[in-house]
């Protein structure tokens, strides 16, 4: 009675250590990519020497996809391969060739993603939202909000077919991008120009301030705004809002400015590694001494500039511009259509100057 418990516990201890042994080798687990070496390949099988946990075995479907690989390997070739099952055919570690492929992906995604790499992206192909590129084996997207402002679409209204063919023009183009985020469960690793640029855009930017006035070159227009370059650092691009271009309404920016004009403009704002600029900031603000021109009451001459459902702006003297709601026409919008025509001048009354609104509220003269 007492050997028998004392082989109990013998191989009680035994099973602990063997316990013990297995979690100090940090036994594999399935879906752990390790390293293995080539032994031989049957007709249809393959061996592999996978160190202190034995022998693994690729058989089946996944020999024949990884066929042209294993063709080209030769005794002791180290390969990366993916646990499928610990114990597998002949009781041995089931190993799988593609998957091990498709996992390596994700982890050298992962990897660029958490260095911050810069790398190079081949542009294959594009879609109104953005581009697809490589990066060696890794397939990603480059949004078009992650393009840099050199390279975003300038597009009038955000015309959608507009701005699919300016992507098209960047296919087997490559572009120096950072990878900032790999999601396996939607399958969607996601890449960028603007960050790729950020790192030396942002010593660049630094040495500017708010208030600054520099000179700059349009770079592009678009219905929102225009885009400019810095003289002085070409790797600096700043954007101009419409609302930013004059003191007046602007409709188009295309009326003001145009591609390759050189400009001065001030900052006013520097935010997320972007420069905003103003050039109404440089310009005298009219409506300063909109009193000494126009008084309430007062009969002007003025040219209709464009209609609106809620009534017509017009241009008066020194570029000031007035508006004429809807309700001088009964609120008939074909009415008022039919008596306003644009381009054409009439006279009318200044019912009211709003200057904290920066509007000249007029009526028809009788």
């Amino acid at each position: 009675m007492i050997q028998i418990e004392e082989n109990k516990s013998t191989l009680s201890a035994m099973s602990q250590m063997m316990k013990n042994e297995i979690s100090a080798t940090d036994w594999p687990k399935e879906g752990n990519i390790i390293d293995a070496k080539f032994i031989k390949k049957l007709s249809h099988k393959a061996y592999f020497d996978i160190g202190r946990f034995g022998t693994g075995i690729i058989y089946g479907v996944e020999l024949d996809n990884a066929k042209e690989t294993i063709r080209s390997l030769k005794p002791g070739d180290s390969i990366k391969l993916k646990i499928v099952t610990i114990d597998g055919e002949e009781g041995l570690v089931e190993l799988s060739m593609s998957e091990a492929g498709r996992q390596k992906v994700w982890q050298d995604a992962k990897e660029l993603m958490e260095s911050g790499e810069i790398v190079k992206a081949k542009i294959n192909g594009s879609n109104v939202g953005g581009l697809m590129a490589t990066i060696g084996d890794i397939k990603t997207f480059i949004p078009v909000s992650q393009l840099s402002l050199e390279h975003y679409p300038k597009v009038q209204d955000g015309d959608k077919v507009k701005i699919s063919e300016e992507l098209k023009k960047f296919v087997d183009k490559e572009l120096n991008v950072k990878i900032i985020d790999v999601n396996q469960r939607t399958n969607k690793i996601i890449a960028s120009e603007r960050e790729a640029l950020s790192v030396n855009v942002k010593e660049l930017i630094s040495s500017y301030s708010l208030g600054d006035i520099v000179d700059c070159m349009v770079s592009g227009v678009a219905d929102f705004g225009v885009f400019v370059r810095f003289v002085d650092n070409p790797e600096v691009e700043g954007m101009i809002h419409i609302s930013e271009l004059d003191h007046t309404i602007v409709e188009n920016p295309k009326e003001l400015v145009k591609i390759n004009d050189e400009i001065k403009a001030k900052i006013i704002d520097i935010k997320d590694g972007k420069i905003f600029l103003s050039l109404k900031a440089l310009k005298e603000d009219p409506w300063e001494k909109v009193s000494e021109k126009f008084k309430e009451g007062q009969v002007v001459e003025g040219k209709i500039y464009k209609l609106n459902p809620f009534g017509a702006i017009v241009i008066l003297e020194n570029n000031f511009q007035g508006m004429i709601h809807i309700s001088e026409f009964d609120g008939d919008q074909a009415k008022m259509e039919k008596e306003m025509i644009v381009g054409k001048s009439y006279s009318f009354i200044i019912d009211s100057i709003k200057t904290d609104e920066r509007r000249i509220n007029l009526k028809l003269k009788k």
